[in-house]
């Protein structure tokens, strides 16, 4: 299958094991929430998924690619945005889309005419001539996504998104994104801490010590209460 796969995937810091056969697949088109507490091992996993760390143990696939063997491909399929915020504050929005296209090897009239579609999609156009240091928090996000969106990936990774951004902006970039996986098929690994972020199609995978204690739709894990007593159970974190 395409999409991503998390098969047996484990990762130490010298004596402390921060995951261990860390197993589960998210296919086109679905929205997958990873849910954790802080030290779960989201952090880690997302290290092992964007390359950042390197593991023997285990195998990752991205739009079927192998993460370990087949390095390029499985990257070229990938779009990232990181807990913080990556984007050259003196650039223009614009600018740095065009940046990171050149990176990815698009240029002239093929990059321009991305550089309009993402910012279409992102609802960000008005705003492709404004320094991104002049940004509020959710129109950085906005960019940030646009960005991570240039070079067309099939799966979009996204650490913690949200973090620090007022109840209006999240509830839009959550909202938003859920609108790229059902009218443009991407996947989507969101790695969050907050329950009311996820929707009852979504797929929840719910990290703890670095264990997968659920992996299932959020419908499926809800028949027994809401996510968030669920979540506390299973996790053991304290109200």
């Amino acid at each position: 299958m395409s999409g991503l796969q998390v098969n047996h995937v484990g990762f130490s810091y010298g004596a402390k094991r921060a995951l261990d056969d860390v197993t589960f697949a998210v296919t086109p088109g679905t929205f997958c929430a990873l849910l954790g507490p802080n030290g779960a091992g989201k952090s880690t996993l997302f290290g092992l998924l964007t390359r950042l760390f390197t593991t023997p143990d285990g195998t990752i696939k991205v739009a079927g690619h192998d993460l370990a063997t087949d390095v390029r491909r499985a990257m070229a399929q990938i779009g990232v945005v990181f807990q913080q915020s990556t984007l050259d504050l003196d650039l223009s929005v614009r600018r740095n889309l065009l940046y990171f296209a050149a990176l990815h090897g698009l240029a002239g009239p093929k990059a321009t005419s991305r550089v309009d579609e993402v910012l279409d999609v992102m609802r960000m156009k008005e705003r492709a001539h404004e320094r991104a240091r002049d940004l509020n928090g959710g129109h950085r996000r906005r960019c940030e996504i646009a960005r991570a969106l240039m070079h067309e990936p099939a799966v979009l990774l996204l650490d913690e998104p949200t973090v620090g951004l007022d109840a209006a902006s999240r509830a839009g970039i959550v909202d938003h994104v859920h609108d790229l996986c059902t009218q443009r098929g991407l996947t989507v690994f969101w790695a969050t801490h907050l329950t009311d972020e996820v929707r009852p199609a979504d797929q929840v995978v719910i990290l703890h010590k670095g264990l997968v204690l659920a992996d299932a739709s959020c419908a499926v894990l809800t028949e027994g209460g809401n996510l968030q007593d669920i979540f506390l159970r299973l996790t053991q974190v304290p109200v």
